[in-house]
């Protein structure tokens, strides 16, 4: 039986997500399609615009057309002559020739503006119907892959039911094809298939976890949800929310700083430099085999090479009955200074060595000060950091 590392939880956790309705590739069709409706919504109105402005254009232009020419007659049929007594006393200034031409000389130039106007909003309209009925094929592509997805995911919750049921009688090329559906390498394809097929191997362990962080998941936002609705209803008074976590004593850093070890490590930093065989020499004596190690390890190990530092982080964890094998994938801790109080910070909050050792990555990827945050969250948040697993971290 082998034990769930961090490299068959990262993997767990990308193939879990593809059994719920969070999964990537349901959310990411779900955002196309919003941005699809919001193209076609948006497309669709601008046409109707369109089609209302290209009309009133057209309107615009036989009107023009229609009343410049019987102004254009009207004018023609003027003689200023038969009017000159009145216009003489009126002090009018008719000119009816200077009209004319005038009228004769602006009226096609006017309904030329409005022609290619027009015009352009017919372009501009074309456009427009071609971008709202690529989103309209959009959308319908989407559901057609959204279907597919969901059968996809229909297929591996299957096959998760039956591992876990210890009854799977699924085929490792059945499986891997399944995976190819969702982008995974052909090297992930292989690890997954072989946990289905051996879910002893760490597929139980995760599914216990996993559960105990889907029940923190939903009371931290139960808790969430009625603290919104009570600060909304009452903002003038502090409210309370009770949560159904059992709560533990969380101690002070000062008083857990000798929980593993009782003094920090102090680095020696006379070990500045050191060669690849003397590395190897050090290693060996702590039953370490070069071959547990990557180049980029071992490099990573010369660059940061201190053998008090070294010493004291193996023996920490040996210590803590931590199976050596944990700096295999995380060759950071072998180096780490704060590791010493990053565990002790752990242990006084209620976590296991096992606990560590299954998902070093909370060793890894926090400084001592960012974890002291992420635990001060989970506590502000009314969640008991003992009861939520260290892959919620």
């Amino acid at each position: 039986m082998k034990v769930l590392n961090a490299e068959m939880t990262s993997l767990l956790d990308k193939l879990y997500n593809l059994r719920g309705s969070d999964s990537v590739v349901l959310l990411s069709m779900e955002k196309e399609r919003e941005a699809a409706l919001e193209t076609k919504d948006k497309t669709s109105a601008l046409k109707t615009e369109l089609q209302t402005k290209i009309n009133d254009l057209t309107a615009e232009e036989n009107i023009l057309a229609d009343e410049g020419a019987k102004l254009q007659a009207a004018l023609s049929a003027i003689n200023k002559e038969q009017f000159t007594t009145v216009i003489q006393h009126l002090g009018i200034d008719f000119d009816p020739e200077m009209l004319r031409r005038r009228v004769d000389e602006k009226l096609p130039e006017t309904i030329e503006k409005v022609a290619i106007e027009k015009k352009s909003a017919g372009e501009e309209l074309v456009k427009v119907e071609d971008e709202m009925n690529e989103a309209i094929t959009k959308i319908e592509e989407l559901g057609i892959r959204r279907d597919e997805a969901i059968s996809n995911q229909e297929r591996l919750n299957k096959y998760f039911d039956l591992a876990l049921n210890s009854n799977i009688n699924i085929t490792r090329d059945e499986i891997t094809s399944l995976l190819a559906k969702f982008d995974f390498t052909e090297e992930e394809q292989r690890e997954a298939a072989k946990l289905l097929m051996f879910p002893e191997d760490g597929l139980f362990d995760y599914e216990s976890s996993y559960g105990q962080k889907k029940d923190i998941e939903r009371q931290a936002s139960e808790y969430a949800k009625v603290l919104k609705e009570q600060t909304t209803v009452t903002p003038e008074k502090e409210t309370i929310i009770p949560v159904s976590v059992e709560t533990q004593p969380i101690l002070k850093e000062e008083e857990t700083a000798s929980l593993v070890v009782d003094t920090p490590v102090q680095p020696n930093n006379e070990n500045t430099t050191i060669t690849r065989d003397k590395l190897m020499e050090f290693l060996k004596k702590y039953s370490f085999d070069e071959l547990d190690f990557t180049e980029n390890d071992i490099d990573l190990m010369l660059k940061n090479f201190d053998a008090d530092l070294f010493a004291s982080n193996i023996e920490l964890l040996d210590k803590c009955d931590v199976p050596k094998d944990v700096f295999n994938d995380n060759i950071e801790l072998m180096y780490d200074k704060e590791l010493n109080a990053k565990i002790d910070k752990l242990i006084s909050v209620g976590k296991t060595p096992q606990d560590m050792y299954l998902n070093p990555n909370v060793l890894t990827k926090y400084d001592l000060g960012e974890l002291n945050s992420a635990i001060k969250m989970l506590i502000d948040s009314g969640l008991d950091p003992k009861n939520v697993p260290l892959m919620a971290y």
